[in-house]
């Protein structure tokens, strides 16, 4: 399975506001997430997680700023290739202002005001949960369109900080 990245910018304590991308070009166009991709030979899963949010947003992010918050498991039977585990982050503190990129256009939006319609239909079942403070281990399983969740199972983890971040791709 596809090891990958996805990171969101937080603002306010709690969060109040996260910044989401439109993807503009390749797996996922037109639909708005966080901001990550695969994990490049000799990374470690933080490190692709930083060179992803730079490469996409033009934010600069630390290993101490990112805080894991989420395993995710998407299992797509009919094409088998586009499953994968997705490392997920939340980051308060950055330095930069988010810029648009040749992949995504950057917008911060309200947590009470997400734009669920426009994204994978699994994010509003594991989104609400990480911004409100939860930790995630979750697997969706798609139908055959590659949209709709077919099945989803969840389970709390108590601490992700330790989850293995340190994997490196050969």
């Amino acid at each position: 399975m596809n090891e990958r990245t996805l990171c969101f910018l937080t603002r306010g304590n709690p969060p109040q506001e996260v910044l989401l991308g439109c993807k503009k070009v390749g797996f996922g166009a037109g639909k708005y997430a966080g901001f990550g991709g695969g994990v490049e030979a000799g990374e470690t899963i933080m490190t692709a997680a930083i060179r992803e949010v730079a490469e996409e947003a033009g934010i600069q992010v630390t290993s101490d700023d990112l805080q894991k918050v989420a395993i995710l498991n998407f299992i797509f039977p009919t094409n088998p290739e586009w499953s994968q585990r997705v490392h997920v982050f939340l980051a308060q503190t950055w330095v930069g202002e988010p810029t648009e990129s040749r992949e995504m256009r950057p917008a911060w939006y309200a947590i009470s005001a997400l734009p669920f319609a426009a994204m994978w239909q699994d994010a509003s079942q594991w989104l609400p949960l990480i911004l409100a403070g939860k930790n995630i281990l979750a697997t969706f399983v798609f139908a055959d369109d590659h949209e709709t969740v077919a099945t989803a199972t969840f389970h709390s983890l108590p601490n992700l900080r330790s989850a293995p971040t340190t994997l490196t791709k050969n």
